[in-house]
């Protein structure tokens, strides 16, 4: 199965994902510069959420760029990891307008634990279809990062419970982690495709 149209339809999801996140963005009453101060907590939440679907879109695209063929199992995975992509606005509004209030920063820590566990799902799932030893199974390893990242999600949203801020300052930690894309993938596919 060709992968093509699983890329257009993602690429065109995480689009409108990043159009919805800035139409939330409303503009400040006054015209001066401090008026962008009770913007803050709105506008922080957009660039970590903004920064946060453009590492995933990236990755997806080095992960797909790595395999060869798709099939129906990871076209649910892709629209697994969709869903829950979907929700980043609506958890990135609610956490911005209630200034990081508790429950919206934990709601928000629940969908970015989701989106991880999606993520590797279907990377599990291309590695399936590839193989062993396929580049993209022989880049992500064990994939550290991953588990990390989910696991700090986690300890994030008990910290919410304590201090939500503590809790926004792991999730921008974690989103510093993945901002460099993940260079094992372009690595081995390069190996690959280059002429020896």
């Amino acid at each position: 199965m060709k992968k093509s149209r699983l890329e257009a339809f993602s690429d065109g999801v995480i689009a409108i994902i990043i159009t919805i996140m800035v139409l939330e963005l409303h503009v400040p009453h006054g015209g001066e510069l401090r008026d962008l101060g009770p913007l803050a907590p709105v506008l922080s939440s957009y660039v970590l959420s903004f920064v946060l679907v453009g590492i995933y879109w990236n990755n997806h695209h080095h992960m797909m760029y790595a395999v060869q063929r798709i099939n129906g199992a990871v076209l649910w995975g892709n629209l697994h990891l969709l869903f829950w992509l979907s929700l980043m606005p609506f958890a990135t509004a609610w956490m911005g307008e209630s200034h990081f209030a508790k429950w919206p920063v934990v709601l928000y820590g629940g969908v970015l634990i989701m989106n991880g566990i999606a993520y590797t799902i279907l990377c599990r799932l291309l590695i399936k279809e590839s193989g062993p030893g396929s580049p993209l199974a022989i880049a992500l390893g064990k994939d550290w990062k991953g588990k990390v990242s989910v696991a700090s999600y986690a300890v994030a949203i008990v910290l919410a419970f304590l201090n939500p801020m503590l809790a926004f300052g792991l999730y921008v930690i974690v989103a510093f982690l993945w901002f460099i894309p993940d260079r094992r993938i372009e690595r081995n596919v390069t190996r690959i495709d280059s002429p020896e």
